[in-house]
């Protein structure tokens, strides 16, 4: 379709698309006014002291900078276009944006195609390989999968959603255009497992301890947080000693310093703290 020369982007998808593109521009951008809870797009391993913050400390989170939320909009963006592109294709594109609920806690899936749960996701080029390759389930940092068993047990009972036990993620690689299908099968009680325990952990009256993953930094003896550690909004709650150090590569979070990086150091708020 897309290589053809018929005509087959209409007014009307034209419309439809620029509708949904600023439907979800506005939800990012809107200032939220509920209080914080659990949502199925949040059910992935978290650190159980992060989780509490999300709840009862929201404040203590990192304020996004502008980059990201203009990172984040073109996630909007892609998904919308996407989805566009399944109905021109002639796909039967239902449910869009339902909210669901398991055992009270809802989310929003983004749509039903053919009668299947499908939740866009955009990637990077190097992450846009785990989708297809299909080792996304030895690396799901995000929780893509678990967030997916959400939107199938809250769909059991939906006449919209005629495929029961499996799931898709579209993924599509935002940097060259390339897409691909990740076949997910449905995990019902994993997923509620899940849930019982966020619940108990949320329910605590303190904090408990960080979860936080740490590996080496080398052969320094200094400790980082991992990949996901590092992209977690609470890491300052859950390290209060945590230090950021900017590398070439980009920043380090060091959560014990046995030699000190010969780079630029920055505190939380990104301003520099020194540099040897």
């Amino acid at each position: 379709m897309l290589t053809s020369k018929d005509e087959w982007f209409t007014d009307e998808i034209a419309r439809n698309l620029g509708y949904e593109i600023s439907q979800r521009l506005q939800g990012q951008f809107a200032t939220r006014t509920k209080n914080p809870s659990l949502r199925l797009s949040q059910m992935g391993p978290r650190c159980p002291k992060a989780l509490w913050a999300s709840i009862h400390a929201p404040e203590s989170a990192e304020t996004l900078p502008a980059h990201a939320h203009v990172k984040f909009s073109f996630g909007h963006t892609i998904e919308a276009l996407a989805i566009s592109l399944a109905k021109s294709a002639g796909h039967t594109v239902t449910g869009e944006q339902d909210v669901l609920e398991v055992d009270g806690v809802e989310g929003h899936r983004d749509c039903v195609i053919d009668g299947c749960i499908v939740d866009v996701k955009s990637a990077a080029s190097r992450s846009f390989s785990k989708f297809k390759d299909g080792s996304l389930k030895e690396t799901d940092y995000f929780g893509y999968l678990d967030q997916l068993d959400g939107y199938l047990v809250g769909s059991l009972d939906d006449p919209l959603v005629t495929v029961k036990d499996r799931a898709y993620l579209w993924a599509v690689d935002k940097q060259l255009g390339h897409m691909c299908l990740y076949e997910h099968r449905i995990r019902p009680q994993r997923i509620r497992d899940r849930i019982k325990l966020y619940k108990d952990i949320i329910a605590l009256p303190e904090p408990p301890a960080c979860e936080c993953g740490v590996v080496p930094d080398g052969k320094s003896g200094n400790l980082k947080l991992d990949v996901k550690g590092s992209y977690s909004p609470y890491k300052y709650f859950c390290n209060p000693r945590l230090r950021c150090f900017l590398y070439s590569s980009g920043p380090v979070f060091l959560t014990h310093v046995v030699r000190q990086p010969d780079v630029p150091e920055i505190d939380r708020h990104g301003k520099l703290v020194t540099f040897h």
